[in-house]
C-alpha cells in the first residue's frame, strides 16, 4: 500500500503522527493509498521551516521571484499528462476537465510572473518643504492555504503562486481526499528554482487546521470549502489576529429568458451542472426558465441530454462527460438529498440513482439527474448538492427569476441567458452575487480579474487572485522622508501639516 507523506522544507517526509486517512480510487471504490495526517510536532516543523527561509525569499528582488514562476509555468506544461492523471486517479473527473484544472492554476502563475509590476508602491515628491512621501508592499511573512479535493491543482496554486510571488513563505493544508498533486507541485516548484522551506505541504484533518489557525507565526490563512466550514475557519482565524478570506457554499442560478437560443441555453446547463459531476462551487445548479412555454420547451430539450450523458472512469478516453463522484460518503448524500426531493414533491424528470456500471460496481458513480417544478421552500433547492442533480425552478416573469438568486443565501456565481442587453445590463447591476455570467454559463474570471463570492459564499475583503490576490499577502508601509538641509530649527510640537 502507497503510504503519502508531507513535504517539508524542500524534501519528503513520512507521517509520524500514527494516523492515516484513505485514499480511493473513486472509479473502482479501492483503497489505492494512505496519507498521513500531521501531528503538532510536523506542523510545528513545516512553520519553523518557511520561518526560517522566508527572510531571504523576502529580500529577493521580485524580478528573480517571477523567474521562479516562469520556471514553474515551463514545468507544468512539460507535465501536465502526468498531474492529470494523478488528479483524475484520485479525484475521479475525466483527463481533459482534470487538465483544465490544471491549466486554470497555471494561468494564475503567468500572471505572477507580473509581480514587479503588480508589487510597486506609490511616490509622491514634495508632499511638504523637502518632504516626499512613497508606499511599499511588502509580505506578511509566513501565509497558509486549506484547500478542497474537488480543484487538488487549482485552488492550491491559486493560493501559493500570488503569496510567494510577494515574497512570502508558504503552508499548504491540501484535502486529504487527493493529495499528490499538491505534492507534485510543490516538487516543480523546487525543481523551478524556489529555495527549500519556502513552501511546505502538510497532509492533515482538523487537528492540522485548526494548528495552522491558532500558530502565531502564521498571519494569513486562505480557505475554500463548505459555509460551515469557512465560517469556522474565518472565525477563528481572524479572532487570532489573523487577515483571512474564506470562500465557502454555492447555488449557482441560471436564468433563461423567452427569448434566449434554447439549444444554447440547454447545452450550457448540461455542461455546467453535470461537468465534473457537479463537483464544483461554480457548477449551475438550478435553471430559471422565465414563463411556461420556455419552461417547457427547456425541459424537453434537457431531458434528452441528461439521459443521454456518458459516464465512466477517467481512462475510458476523453469522450467521456463526467466520473464518478469523490467517496462513497459523497455518493450516499446526493442520492439522500435526490429521495428528499422526491419526498418533497420535485418531479424527477430523470433519474440517475441506479445508474452501475459494469465492471465498476464498486465504483462511487451516479447518473445525472434533472428535477422539474422544484420550489423555493424544498431542501434541493436551499442547499448544495455538489453532485450530477440539476433543478429546474419556474418563474412566471423576469422579476420573479431574479428574486430566486437575489433572496438565496448563496452568491457565488449566476447567469443569464438573453438576446436583450437591456435585460442582462439590469441583471448585472443588480443582482447581489459575486461573479455574473451573460450567456456564458460557468462565469470563473480569468487570472487577471479576481474571483470571489458574495453574501455566505465568502468571508473576508478581498478574493483569490487577479489584483486582490497581491493585496490580500501583503501589507502597505508609507513612509515620509526629509533630508535635513540648512540650520537646525529646533524641535516641533505641532503635528506636521501641509503648509
Amino acid at each position: 500500500m502507497q503510504k503519502i507523506g508531507h513535504f517539508i522544507d524542500g524534501k519528503h517526509v513520512e507521517g509520524t503522527s500514527g494516523r492515516f486517512a484513505d485514499v480511493y480510487n473513486p472509479a473502482t471504490g479501492e483503497v489505492q493509498a494512505q496519507v498521513a495526517l500531521a501531528s503538532q510536532a510536523e506542523m510545528d516543523a513545516a512553520i519553523a521551516s518557511a520561518a526560517a527561509a522566508q527572510p531571504a525569499w523576502a529580500a529577493t528582488n521580485p524580478q528573480r521571484r517571477a523567474r521562479v514562476m516562469m520556471k514553474f509555468v515551463d514545468l507544468l506544461n512539460r507535465d501536465m499528462d502526468k498531474l492529470a492523471e494523478a488528479l483524475s486517479r484520485e479525484h475521479g473527473k475525466t483527463l481533459p476537465d482534470a487538465k483544465g484544472d490544471v491549466i486554470r492554476g497555471l494561468e494564475v502563475a503567468e500572471f505572477c510572473i507580473g509581480a514587479p509590476h503588480l508589487l510597486k508602491g506609490e511616490f509622491t515628491e514634495g508632499a511638504g518643504p523637502g518632504i516626499d512621501m512613497y508606499s511599499m508592499r511588502q509580505p506578511l511573512g509566513v501565509v497558509a492555504g486549506i484547500t478542497p479535493f474537488n480543484f487538488p491543482a487549482m485552488i492550491p496554486m491559486w493560493k501559493f503562486c500570488p503569496a510567494l510571488a510577494c515574497g512570502n513563505a508558504f503552508i499548504l493544508k491540501p484535502s486529504e481526499r487527493d493529495p499528490s498533486v499538491p505534492i507534485m507541485l510543490a516538487e516543480l516548484m523546487i525543481e523551478a528554482g524556489l529555495p527549500a522551506g519556502l513552501l511546505n505541504v502538510v497532509n492533515g484533518d482538523k487537528a492540522a487546521v485548526d494548528a495552522i489557525l491558532d500558530d502565531e507565526t502564521i498571519q494569513a490563512v486562505g480557505f475554500v470549502g463548505s459555509t460551515p466550514i469557512a465560517q469556522y475557519v474565518y472565525s477563528r482565524a481572524t479572532a487570532s489576529g489573523k487577515r483571512a478570506q474564506c470562500f465557502g457554499g454555492a447555488k449557482n442560478h441560471m436564468i433563461i429568458m423567452p427569448d434566449a437560443d434554447l439549444d444554447q441555453a440547454a447545452d450550457a446547463l448540461v455542461g455546467a451542472g453535470y461537468g465534473a459531476a457537479g463537483e464544483r462551487c461554480m457548477a449551475v445548479s438550478v435553471a430559471v426558465p422565465v414563463g411556461k412555454s420556455t419552461a417547457d420547451a427547456l425541459i424537453e430539450k434537457l431531458a434528452p441530454k441528461v439521459e443521454a450523458l456518458k459516464i465512466g472512469p477517467y481512462t475510458a478516453g476523453n469522450d467521456v462527460d463526467f466520473g464518478p463522484l469523490v467517496t462513497k460518503e459523497a455518493l450516499a448524500r446526493v442520492k439522500g438529498l435526490v429521495d428528499q426531493g422526491v419526498k418533497e414533491g420535485a418531479n424527477l424528470v430523470v433519474d440517475g440513482r441506479n445508474f452501475s456500471m459494469q465492471g465498476y460496481e464498486d465504483g462511487f458513480f451516479m447518473g445525472g439527474c434533472l428535477f422539474d417544478n422544484v420550489t423555493k421552500d424544498m431542501d434541493i433547492y436551499k442547499t448544495e448538492i455538489f453532485g450530477p442533480v440539476l433543478s429546474v425552478v419556474r418563474a412566471e416573469n423576469y422579476e420573479e427569476a431574479v428574486d430566486l438568486p437575489l433572496s438565496h443565501e448563496y452568491g457565488n456565481g449566476t447567469a443569464i441567458f438573453t438576446r436583450d442587453g437591456d435585460t442582462a445590463r439590469d441583471f448585472a447591476s443588480r443582482i447581489n452575487i459575486g461573479m455574473v455570467g451573460i450567456n456564458v454559463p460557468i462565469p470563473v474570471p480569468l487570472a487577471y480579474h479576481t474571483f470571489g463570492g458574495w453574501k455566505k459564499s465568502g468571508f473576508g475583503d478581498l478574493n483569490q487572485h487577479g489584483p486582490d490576490g497581491f493585496k490580500f499577502y501583503t501589507r502597505t508601509k508609507t513612509v515620509t522622508s526629509r533630508w535635513p538641509s540648512g540650520l537646525k530649527d529646533g524641535a516641533e510640537f505641532v503635528i506636521p501639516t501641509m503648509k
